[in-house]
């Protein structure tokens, strides 16, 4: 009974496997069905063989389509087939532009449904599946590509404007020139291949067929004649035969310029003129060129061929023109015409030259020198002269010599810039001489400057004088001595010190030292090396004692003439140690010698001290007399008193001369009354009025009084003009309240009526007593 089972279910394994597996026996293409697994499975657990599912495959032939054909309704380009054997079956696809590029039917037809562009997308990928009539998957995983295939649908494209260059007179790649094809390069719809188009051009340049390298077919190209010229240049795909399409582009090429053309002087004479006084390496003139190169290939080289070389010269321009030069200082005097040549060249880079036939490589230049007013010239740039010092006043240093260069020989008037100097020139003849004597060691070297005028302040010209004043041995040598002292118990030929000499004078001295009198108690040793000790003759000494010890040194310089001088040395005594280290010293008088000078000058101070006191003095004493001739003339001063606060006292006053306010007022006269009765003053005489009358005063008195004054200070020659200016405060006679002022009041009382202040009640009846009046206090007399 197992035994059957096993049989029925290898017989039912063996039907499944034959309904699953389908096989197409039209397709051309192979395809694979996954196997079942648990089928399989199942197989593997018998130990008898099992029936495996075969393999099928899809039917394929390649698959290409045209691109660029039209499709108003879809057009077949394949069919699917399989070796699977299924009576009815359905065909999809999927992939790149399904149902709507391509697009299939139940029978497995492939079809195009719109134009296709290989330059947009040349492949496409797709995968197909087929199912039986139930909808069973029976055939998976059919990949395959459509190619769409190329036509000669584009044209050649230039990209861009080309533009070229080359040098001329050179054979050289003058541009690269590039068309593109989108059509497939692999095929001769998108190979391109360049011509140029006959003409002219076609003469000179020429282009690769393949690469589109434009060069110049030959080496006579000339800038100057043509500097540009325009190529039409024609690409064809299709590998350049008739039926390739053809595209244009013009290529403008600019010929380059090369130094082949030597500059040209536009004239072959120039006439220049030039002044005398023309500095040198001064610009005379410019001689202009001509160079059909470009500028930066102008590169004259000039030169003057002739013996005028060293007389003048060339150098080129910023615009590499000519320039003329002067080298050397021209004289109308001397010459007054120069002509010679100047010559051009240049380094070309071609040779010969273009214009080598044509071209003025020499000019002729004449040169006119033109006369010109010029100043003196000196002999020398530089006069040195030297003269001994202390020389004699007068003495003739030398000639400074300076002549006019211009043909009229004018008359040269010589003077000295500087003032203050020892020295003068005479204006004449030029001859330097020394006014006074020279000191060669105030000022060793003196230096100025000479002017040479021409007449009648004619031009001028200047040169530099240097004088040396050379040493003469006037000075006397001067002693050099250290801190000489004498110990109490120095013996015989004790060295106290040493003793040297200076000598102002320039010259090599050999000093020699002695004694200018005999000393009782010391000597001196020359050393001959300008040097001396000087020794203790006799000993010991003694500190208490009152003797000053000192030495009169003599000192010749050995020159010529012979200077010697006497210098006293003062000579300390000391109490010493064994070592002659001092303790303690005697003071002694060194005595100073001053010079002349020194004491000319002290007499000066002094005599300038006394001129100033004496007149000091005198101006006091007239001012003195000023004052007591002021006080005789009658005027009377007196004060006037100013109080700060009521009741300040003395202490608190200003004094003013106020005698002029207290003048008498009769008829504008300030004198006294020839009766000599004392008469009431101005402010006495001016009462208050009763109820508020105006008051009255003597009309114009202070008027009359500045007249007065004015007057007198005018006419007057004896009074010394007053420091001060006096400013009175002054009522005035229409002031209603009268004058307010004390300043004529007397001992006696008050010069106004106060007794209304009695009306005034009880508070100022003690003022009312205070400055009551009494009629004789109403006159004073002054």
């Amino acid at each position: 009974m197992a035994w059957l089972q096993v049989q029925t279910a290898r017989l039912l394994l063996t039907l499944a496997l034959q309904f699953y597996v389908i096989v197409a026996p039209d397709a051309g293409l192979s395809g694979v069905v996954p196997e079942r697994r648990n089928s399989v499975d199942i197989v593997k657990k018998e130990s008898h063989p099992v029936l495996v599912r075969q393999k099928r495959a899809w039917v394929w032939n390649s698959i290409s389509v045209t691109e660029e054909r039209e499709a108003p309704i879809p057009y077949k380009i394949k069919q699917l087939r399989s070796d699977q054997k299924v009576a009815v079956r359905t065909f999809t696809i999927e992939g790149e532009g399904v149902n709507q590029t391509f697009i299939v039917d139940n029978k497995g037809n492939l079809y195009v449904k719109e134009r296709l562009d290989r330059e947009k997308k040349a492949w496409y990928h797709l995968t197909a599946k087929m199912y039986d009539g139930n909808g069973l998957l029976i055939e998976d995983a059919g990949e395959f590509d459509i190619e769409v295939t190329d036509i000669n649908d584009n044209c050649p494209v230039f990209q861009e404007e080309y533009k070229g260059s080359v040098m001329e007179r050179t054979k050289d790649t003058v541009v690269q020139v590039k068309a593109t094809d989108a059509d497939d390069p692999n095929t001769d719809n998108g190979q391109v291949r360049y011509s140029l188009l006959n003409g002219r051009t076609s003469d000179l340049f020429e282009i690769n067929y393949e690469t589109g390298v434009i060069t110049s077919k030959v080496s006579s190209l000339d800038r100057e004649t043509k500097s540009q010229y325009v190529v039409v240049v024609r690409a064809q795909d299709m590998k350049g035969r008739e039926s390739g399409c053809i595209a244009t582009t013009s290529v403008a090429i600019t010929i380059t310029d090369a130094n082949d053309n030597i500059a040209s002087f536009t004239k072959r004479k120039y006439e220049i003129s030039v002044p005398e006084n023309l500095k040198v390496n001064e610009k005379i003139g410019i001689l202009e060129l001509i160079d059909l190169d470009e500028d930066e290939n102008k590169q004259p080289i000039f030169s003057i061929p002739s013996g005028n070389g060293n007389v003048f010269s060339t150098k080129p321009s910023k615009d590499n023109n000519c320039i003329l030069v002067l080298k050397q200082a021209l004289d109308y005097e001397s010459r007054n015409n120069y002509t010679f040549t100047v010559k051009v060249d240049e380094r070309l880079q071609f040779s010969p030259a273009e214009n080598l036939n044509i071209a003025n490589t020499t000019a002729q230049v004449t040169i006119k020198v033109t006369d010109v007013d010029e100043p003196p010239i000196f002999t020398h740039s530089i006069y040195n002269f030297s003269i001994p010092e202390e020389q004699m006043e007068k003495t003739i240093l030398g000639r400074i010599q300076a002549r006019d260069p211009d043909g009229v020989r004018k008359r040269i008037e010589y003077s000295i810039l500087e003032t203050g100097l020892p020295f003068r020139i005479d204006s004449t003849l030029g001859q330097l001489s020394v006014l006074r004597r020279l000191d060669r060691e105030a000022e060793e070297q003196h230096m100025f400057k000479v002017k040479a005028q021409e007449e009648n302040g004619g031009l001028a010209s200047f040169a530099d004088v240097f004088v040396t004043v050379l040493d003469v041995n006037d000075n006397p040598p001067e002693l050099i001595a250290n801190d000489i002292f004498v110990c109490e118990n120095d013996v015989r030929n004790t060295v106290i010190g040493n003793l040297g000499a200076s000598d102002k004078d320039d010259q090599a001295a050999s000093f020699t030292f002695s004694l200018a009198l005999p000393s009782s108690n010391f000597s001196i040793r020359d050393h001959g090396n300008n040097t001396a000790a000087l020794l203790v003759k006799e000993g010991p000494f003694n500190l208490e004692d009152s003797s000053d010890y000192s030495v009169e040194v003599r000192i010749s310089d050995g020159g010529q003439p012979l200077m010697s001088s006497i210098t006293k040395l003062q000579i300390k005594l000391c109490q010493c140690d064994a070592k002659r280290v001092f303790s303690r010293c005697k003071a002694s008088m060194q005595r100073m010698g001053v010079s002349v000078h020194a004491l000319i000058a002290i007499l000066l101070c002094i005599l300038t001290i006394l001129v100033i006191v004496i007149l000091f003095v005198m101006r006091k004493h007239y001012q003195k007399d000023s004052l007591a001739s002021m006080k005789n003339n009658g005027e009377i001063h007196e004060q006037l008193v100013t109080y700060d606060e009521e009741g300040g006292g003395e202490m608190d006053t200003n004094g003013y001369d106020v005698s002029i306010l207290t003048s008498a007022c009769n008829d504008s006269s300030l004198l006294r009354h020839p009766d000599r009765r004392s008469h009431p003053s101005m402010y006495a005489m001016v009462q208050k009025p009763h109820h508020l009358s105006q008051p009255t005063a003597c009309k114009g008195d202070m008027a009359a009084m500045i007249d007065m004054k004015k007057d007198e200070a005018d006419h007057d020659r004896d009074g010394v003009p007053y420091d001060t200016l006096h400013i009175y405060g002054y009522e005035g006679p229409e002031s209603l309240a009268a004058s307010l002022s004390s300043l004529d009041s007397s001992s006696s009382g008050s010069n106004l009526d106060y007794d209304f202040l009695n009306d005034w009640g009880p508070r100022f009846k003690a003022l009312a007593e205070l400055y009551g009046v009494d009629g004789t206090d109403y006159y004073h007399q002054y």
